[in-house]
Parts: C-alpha cells; sequence; structure tokens
C-alpha cells in the first residue's frame, strides 16, 4: 500500500473511542493487521496534546525511558484495547499509522508492538502523519531500536512537527521522510490533511519517475 493510501485511510477510517479520547481502528486483510489512531477530535485530545511534562516509562525489568505525559496517557487507554489484536498469533504482518495528535500514539504503539511480538518485527512498519515529539532525553539504545521501522512524515514547515520544541528535551524517533517545499505554506496549512494527502502523491509520482 502506498504511503497516500495508507494516509487516506488513516484520515477516513470509523474509529471507536474509549477512555481519555483515545481513538483506533483496526483492520485485518488475512494475516496482516493495520491499526490507525485518529487526530485531535475534542478537548479532551487538546489537554492531553499540551500536558507535555515528561513521564518516566518502564515495563517490568526494562531500561527506563521518558515520554510526554499527555499521550503516554491516551496510549494505555488504547493498549488495553489493542493489546488482543497485537497479541493475536495469527497476525503475521502489522501496519501502524496515525495522524497528528494519533501520529504520537503510534509512535508509542510501535515500541509496544516491537518489544511483544518480536517474531513480526521483519514484518512491521509504522507511519507518523504529522507527528509531533513523543520522546524525551536520550534513549537507551536498546530502546532506541525499537523504532528502526517507523516513519515520521513531516511536510515541511509543518509547525506540529517541531512540538513539544526540541529546547525542552523531546525528540523524535525512527527515520524521517520530508515532503513538500519549504515555505510553500502558511501557518497551519502544511499540517492540513489535504495539503499533506497532495504532497505525499507529488513525492510518490516524482519516485515513478
Amino acid at each position: 500500500m502506498r504511503w497516500s493510501e495508507l494516509f487516506k485511510k488513516c484520515i477516513s477510517m470509523p474509529y471507536i473511542t474509549v477512555e481519555n479520547g483515545a481513538s483506533f481502528a483496526a483492520e485485518r486483510l488475512g494475516s496482516a493487521l493495520y491499526l490507525y489512531f485518529e487526530q485531535s477530535r475534542g478537548t479532551t485530545d487538546w489537554r492531553n496534546n499540551l500536558d507535555f511534562p515528561a513521564k518516566p516509562y518502564q515495563r517490568e525489568n526494562d531500561a527506563l525511558w521518558y515520554a510526554h505525559r499527555g499521550f503516554l496517557r491516551v496510549w494505555k487507554s488504547a493498549e488495553e484495547q489493542v493489546a488482543p489484536e497485537l497479541r493475536d498469533p495469527c497476525v503475521r504482518k502489522l501496519v501502524i499509522a496515525g495522524y497528528s495528535h494519533g501520529a504520537a500514539l503510534a509512535v508509542l504503539c510501535h515500541e509496544y508492538a516491537w518489544y511483544y511480538r518480536p517474531d513480526l518485527r521483519p514484518r512491521m512498519a509504522g507511519y507518523g502523519f504529522g507527528c509531533p515529539r513523543v520522546v524525551w532525553g536520550i534513549l537507551p539504545p536498546k530502546v532506541k531500536r525499537r523504532w528502526a521501522r517507523f516513519t515520521v512524515v513531516r511536510n515541511l514547515g509543518d509547525p506540529v512537527t517541531s512540538l513539544p520544541p526540541c529546547l525542552l528535551g523531546y525528540t523524535h524517533v525512527g527515520r524521517m521522510l520530508e515532503i513538500g517545499v519549504r515555505g510553500r505554506y502558511e501557518g497551519v496549512d502544511a499540517h492540513r490533511p489535504e495539503n499533506i494527502l497532495k504532497e505525499l502523491q507529488e513525492y510518490e509520482a516524482e519516485l515513478r519517475r
């Protein structure tokens, strides 16, 4: 599936919303599981977006690291719902995608899946479209590797992908795919879904030439 097609699904899926405004959708295509996370849709989402102090995150006896407190709160609500899907042994391929607020949840979901489904790592991919920064501080190497197959898709000039500011210690994870042209959009226009989709389609067209 092309990036533009994945993004179109991400912004049009029928989402389920649970505690703390966590909105997700799961789709099975044979043995492949596609998990999608929705953009901000209300005051609860924005309250969590702005709750950006870093919170320690540790699983069992694993390495300690830090994440955006609001996004982590929302992910923990979604985790309870998506964990059975992720842990299903019938799943042999995994794709995770999110847009904006949902991209931050995709970051945390990807880490969870990498940790609990090592068998899926060669057939796992994650995409954060218009993704804010989620991780704070310097990651332990064993944790940083968990996003080896995650891609942050940034439309150049998108202000959301620069939040929270790196001066506060936040950083992106995985690889960065930059699309578009810097200066083409003003304000938040580079973050609008129609413009991200347009730039993705142009980028894919260039690759096919």
